[in-house]
């Protein structure tokens, strides 16, 4: 009698989890970012059957700041943030990669939590619950990295960073020509991007940036006067 009762057991466990039809194989729950930063968590979900399936992915509930925005993205295919559910189909034994889950850290520090659901459209009953949670901090006191009489510049941030990098800046003089410059550690040029006069900011994108070490360089009339490490994470 034990022993028809552990094979009832085990033929149920092994039913369970043929009858999911897909996992996920990769969820870092926890993320930290700074004020104005935007965070992603990357979710991989994989079709473990033998026929396509379509996947829906739902916000279930987690409440973010007034200044935060939530949503879904593929590659750099972003949905609306009022779409709560993200519809896709993955192929038999496919990985569903480029996949995240983006949260825009908006202007006041704190912590959220976010809870989610991921279920089979054809038999909602296969369905895995997950949640991550997101931390907003202040941001650090600005660093003056080159100053001189017309022109200061502060360190970029955030570093390490993952898709995008802001640099502060105040330019006094219409005559002064500066722009920073971003190259790898073969010295090969990925970014140049100008400091105009009457902007404050400059961002450079480094999500089409291979994960690694990176340099920039801050040029004042055609002569770099200063140069800084930058590291891309993924």
């Amino acid at each position: 009698m034990k022993n028809l009762l552990l094979v009832v057991i085990l033929l149920s466990i092994s039913s369970c989890g043929l009858a999911q039809g897909f996992e996920i194989t990769s969820l870092q729950e926890s993320y930290k970012g700074l004020i104005g930063e935007t965070l992603k968590a990357p979710v991989r979900f994989k079709n473990t059957t033998e026929k396509p399936i379509t996947l829906i992915i739902r916000k279930v509930n987690g409440q973010i700041g007034s200044t935060q925005r939530h949503y879904f993205c593929y590659d750099n295919n972003c949905l609306d943030q009022k779409v709560e559910d993200y519809v896709v189909k993955i192929e038999p034994g496919q990985v569903l990669n480029n996949f995240n889950v983006v949260l825009e850290a908006g202007l006041v520090s704190g912590e959220c939590t976010i809870k989610y659901v991921a279920y089979n459209k054809s038999n909602p009953g296969q369905s895995i619950e997950f949640g991550l949670n997101f931390t907003v901090e202040e941001k650090p006191e600005k660093q003056n990295i080159y100053s001189s009489r017309f022109i200061t510049i502060h360190d970029v941030y955030p570093n390490p960073v993952i898709d995008h990098a802001v640099v502060d800046y105040r330019i006094s003089s219409d005559q002064v020509k500066a722009k920073i410059v971003v190259h790898n550690i073969l010295g090969n040029v990925v970014g140049e991007y100008s400091l105009p006069t009457m902007e404050t900011f400059v961002r450079f994108r480094t999500d089409d940036l291979s994960a690694g070490i990176y340099f920039y360089t801050l040029y004042i009339d055609n002569e770099g006067v200063m140069t800084r490490k930058l590291i891309v994470r993924k």
